[in-house]
């Protein structure tokens, strides 16, 4: 239970390893060198393969509507909220390049842990993650290319291979583990989401340390850009479902899977595929913070709505 409260302060560890990295970027430099950060990206998806058996899978093949209706929301939605954003605000190349990159990518994996405090559809959360992470190693080079390809070379197959490496590979290895070690998975469990958080934390305090100066003057900018994209992501989410005729648990569900991205995968991604865009990395490390405290905020208050309904 300890682990688990631990756990669901995300957003207050996400500001706290925030605040160090702006003030103290010293300490955390030197973990931006090399493949620090994409092997702490791939432990965290290691470990939400970890939380999958393959009865989640064939869970898929009996909700094909919901889950294909939440897709088709994930990988529009958010490509085009996000080049909309980019293209409204006339963002820079590098943080347009960034911000089309978030749109891009599949939900989150905190967005399971959100599911869980807004009562959501927590299984539907992790199903409609696995969905949209799979495709992702087609669908995010793919959509970048066609958003941000306007902006830079988008240099498609290296995307494809990172995200294959950074994602794919990771949960698949996570699932096999839960198959043939099931024991060990278990001992390792109650620890795996606190070890997932913190290491989206230190991948995103590493993106703020190296840009520490970029984020403190272009902070105000960056924060309304990605604030804009997960609160519109959220929103119309949640509407979309419901335009579809899904009750509210699954429309919460739809919005926070919506609404929260992989920004760790973009960080990575941005990193690898654009290395003539360093800036581009920040806004991922700007839009986990956001959307983790947006989506936190909005589970507490359906958590607190649903408690009240029950009391009357």
């Amino acid at each position: 239970l300890m682990l688990q409260k631990l756990t669901l302060l995300f957003p207050l560890w996400m500001m706290l390893t925030g605040a160090i990295a702006l003030s103290w970027p010293e300490w955390l430099i030197p973990l931006n060198q090399g493949s620090v950060v994409v092997l702490i990206l791939a432990f965290v998806m290691l470990c939400m393969g970890l939380t999958l058996t393959f009865d989640d899978f064939r869970r898929i093949a009996r909700m094909p509507r919901v889950v294909a209706i939440g897709f088709a929301a994930q990988y529009t939605i958010m490509p085009l909220l996000a080049w909309g954003i980019a293209t409204g605000l006339d963002l820079p190349p590098y943080f347009a390049v960034g911000l089309i990159l978030v749109g891009c990518c599949p939900g989150g994996t905190a967005s399971n842990l959100v599911a869980y405090i807004a009562k959501a559809d927590v299984a539907l959360s992790v199903v409609m993650t696995v969905c949209s992470t799979l495709a992702a190693v087609i669908l995010t080079p793919l959509l970048t290319q066609l958003f941000a390809g306007t902006l830079v070379p988008v240099d498609t197959w290296m995307l494809f291979k990172q995200t294959l490496q950074v994602v794919i590979l990771p949960v698949v290895l996570g699932v096999l583990l839960n198959r043939w070690a099931p024991q060990f998975v278990q001992r390792v469990m109650p620890v795996a989401p606190l070890l997932s958080v913190l290491g989206v934390c230190v991948i995103c305090a590493v993106v703020f340390a190296a840009n520490a100066d970029t984020i403190l003057t272009h902070g105000a900018e960056l924060i309304l850009a990605v604030a804009l994209l997960h609160g519109g992501g959220f929103l119309i989410g949640y509407h979309f479902a419901r335009i579809f005729g899904f009750h509210s648990q699954s429309a919460r569900t739809l919005s926070i899977e919506v609404g929260m991205q992989n920004s760790g995968l973009a960080i990575v991604l941005a990193k690898q595929a654009f290395p003539m865009l360093p800036l581009a990395p920040v806004v991922g490390a700007v839009s986990v913070l956001t959307h983790s405290l947006l989506g936190s905020l909005l589970a507490v208050l359906w958590r607190t709505r649903s408690s009240q309904r029950q009391i009357r």
